[in-house]
């Protein structure tokens, strides 16, 4: 940014300011910041020298509106670092609420977690769901699925979203884009529909702005599409991804204990003195445990397990006590 452009705008700055003061509108000296957005990396540490009323203002590289923060370039990577710090936070206190024994039941923590991290995980979606920095959130609301259920590391992402009835933020963030979309189509006095029916030129092809992709999807069905082309591990032990899966009800142990059992890999499982070895012989894997042991078996093995119907339950605490 040349010093021709920073002087008008701070001109511009200065208009409006003193604009506002004559409507008896008064900033606040020490509330008002000035901040730049540009493109210009050579000039990424410039500052604006703007004063109101003989004060100066102070400039910040990352100012915040309406508690969006914005950066120079407005790639949302500062906002999206602090999102996921919040959640994080927010993790922990779940965490409180999640043993593997006493914990509450599913019910409980994904009501808790609804109330909690998705709110802040998605305010103001609209605006920042198509950056590259979304993952940063994902990641901690992954973790947060993973609290919700007990689950290992190791059992597949896919599953997360299907076992907990809670779709995938991706689609929660287009979700409320097509929602702010259709209200802005509808009023034809808003400033930001010319914007969105008649968008310009971009300048930069790796921005994936919101109105590239104005058609509206349907989120159950692509939730449907998804699971279906998911690489999963026993996927055929649900009929339909959209509604709630059985056991919401379950004590925390008997719900960890069926989620380790049927959503993760046929794996070793390590016995008490004999290594990998069941004490009927056999390499003691999650499908013999359930399937063929002759002591520890269930009759029905995972599908019963999955439906969680009198003695899938009387089976977990049998085995987990």
């Amino acid at each position: 940014m040349s010093s021709a452009n920073c002087n008008a705008v701070s001109r511009r700055i200065w208009h409006r300011c003193h604009t506002s003061l004559d409507s008896e509108v008064k900033p606040s000296d020490s509330k008002t910041i000035s901040s730049v957005f540009h493109l210009n990396n050579t000039s990424a540490t410039r500052e604006l020298s703007v004063y109101l009323d003989g004060q100066h203002l102070r400039h910040e590289c990352h100012s915040t509106y309406l508690w969006v923060t914005l950066d120079r370039m407005l790639s949302y990577r500062e906002h999206l670092t602090k999102t996921a710090g919040k959640l994080k936070n927010r993790d922990n206190l779940l965490m409180k609420l999640g043993g593997s024994t006493w914990g509450a039941i599913a019910n409980t923590l994904r009501s808790s977690a609804l109330a909690l991290c998705y709110p802040a995980a998605e305010y103001s979606a609209p605006v920042w769901s198509r950056c590259a920095h979304t993952s940063q959130v994902d990641v901690q609301l992954n973790s947060t699925m993973r609290l919700i259920s007990g689950t290992l590391h190791s059992t597949p992402l896919p599953c997360l979203p299907v076992l907990y009835n809670i779709e995938l933020p991706a689609l929660q963030r287009k979700a409320a884009t097509d929602k702010l979309v259709e209200k802005i189509v509808k009023h034809d006095s808003w400033p930001i529909q010319p914007d969105i029916l008649n968008p310009s030129l971009l300048r930069l092809r790796s921005r994936k702005l919101l109105w590239l992709d104005l058609q509206p999807v349907d989120i159950k069905s692509r939730f449907r599409h998804n699971w279906k082309s998911a690489q999963v591990v026993n996927s055929h032990l649900v009929c339909d991804s959209i509604i709630w899966q059985p056991g919401f009800d379950l004590p925390r142990q008997q719900w960890s204990l069926r989620t380790v059992f049927a959503w993760n890999r046929d794996t070793a499982v390590p016995a008490e003195g004999n290594g990998d070895l069941c004490p009927c012989g056999e390499t003691q894997t999650i499908s013999h445990i359930v399937e063929s042991c002759p002591p520890t078996k269930l009759n029905g093995g995972l599908s019963r397990l999955q439906s969680v119907d009198e003695d899938a339950v009387l089976w977990l605490t049998s085995y987990g006590s």
